[in-house]
């Protein structure tokens, strides 16, 4: 016996997976940047999870893939706009995805199985979705979208040390 589920965003076709050691490139931006914007860039990135459930001989074992992805037909730069310290800024977006990929990773690992199974990965999946939306926000606060290069490089460090700290759950 098993019970499925997942938990995605309505999302195009084209994707990029995090991977360690990769970084984004201008090439990867491929969206037409809005006219009267009032940024220089957008990444757009999101986290997907599915999960199965199998009871075995009585044991329930819990199985799931979480991932965290860039897409590439949503993100975009202006051509005036396109330097090394504001791809860093754009990458650091995707690096806060990654982050709370692993965050989902480990809260799936610790996840007590009962007959609330569903609404407990659910509830996990929207927790973890809030704290990334909120902490991608308040990144652009501090660094002022990019602005503010003290601030870029506290940020640019904390999200690799958190990142290390949750080694053991990336993919």
């Amino acid at each position: 016996m098993g019970i499925t589920g997942n938990a995605n965003s309505q999302q195009p076709e084209e994707k990029i997976p995090w991977e360690e050691g990769v970084s984004l490139t201008w090439n990867d931006f491929k969206a037409k940047s809005p006219q009267n914007s009032k940024f220089k860039a957008n990444t757009n990135t999101g986290i997907t999870f599915s999960w199965g459930l199998k009871i075995e001989k009585g044991n329930e074992t819990l199985t799931y893939e979480v991932n965290s992805f860039f897409f590439p037909k949503l993100s975009w730069a202006e051509q005036g706009s396109k330097d090394n310290h504001l791809l860093k800024h754009e990458q650091t977006h995707f690096d806060i995805t990654e982050l709370h990929a692993r965050k989902l990773r480990k809260g799936l690992s610790e996840i007590e199985l009962n007959q609330n199974v569903r609404k407990n990965l659910n509830d996990l999946y929207e927790t973890i979705e809030n704290e990334r939306s909120l902490m991608q926000k308040e990144y652009d606060r501090q660094t002022n979208h990019s602005l503010n290069r003290e601030a870029e490089v506290k940020w640019q460090k904390l999200v690799k040390e958190e990142l290390f700290k949750l080694n053991s759950y990336r993919n």
